[in-house]
């Protein structure tokens, strides 16, 4: 039996798991939060964590496309691009699931039914996993510096259009006397 099928057996145990080691960098009352409310108008970052993280898990554990991977991938990344968090703990629950997976196939490595190669190859399918994150990761951060941007020159034309309006206002005043 396949690591991706004893894990597809073990699914529910295995995303809820993988979704504590993600929502560990949040102080614990946001963390209850984020686990307790299901509806998603009422929590739409904790459905959007759980919804992302089920579809992930399904796609990695069979057909594993990246094409299909990366906008699951963007639910999450887009969230955690915008909170305070660094890149590197944007992207350590990925990295994490090396030790989720390990966790759950300590009985089966011990009983022979998983070999180390089959870990090892498992391992790699999670570090590629890991490089796309991190092209996700970086799009959502390029595309969060852009809209800042643009903020920045609407902004910037407004106060400058505004500044030459005052300006004209005197300018008005001496053509009309």
């Amino acid at each position: 039996m396949s690591i991706e099928s004893i894990l597809l057996h073990k699914k529910k145990l295995f995303l809820q798991t993988w979704l504590e080691l993600l929502l560990s960098g949040y102080p614990p009352e946001t963390v209850r939060l984020l686990k307790k409310e299901t509806n998603q108008f009422a929590n739409p970052v904790g459905h959007a964590f759980s919804s992302a993280m089920d579809q992930v898990c399904a796609e990695f554990l069979q057909d594993n496309d990246p094409q299909k991977m990366a906008p699951l991938l963007d639910r999450i990344l887009r969230i955690r691009a915008i909170q305070e968090f660094s890149p590197s703990q944007s992207l350590a629950f990925i990295f994490s699931l090396k030790r989720v997976v390990r966790e759950l196939l300590k009985d089966e490595t011990a009983g022979g039914q998983v070999g180390g190669s089959e870990l090892a190859e498992f391992e790699s399918k999670v570090d590629e996993l890991g490089l796309l994150a991190f092209d996700v990761y970086m799009r959502c951060r390029e595309d969060l510096f852009e809209v800042r941007i643009k903020e920045i020159k609407n902004r910037t034309n407004r106060l400058l259009h505004r500044a030459q309006i005052i300006a004209e206002i005197p300018e008005r005043k001496a053509e009309e006397e």
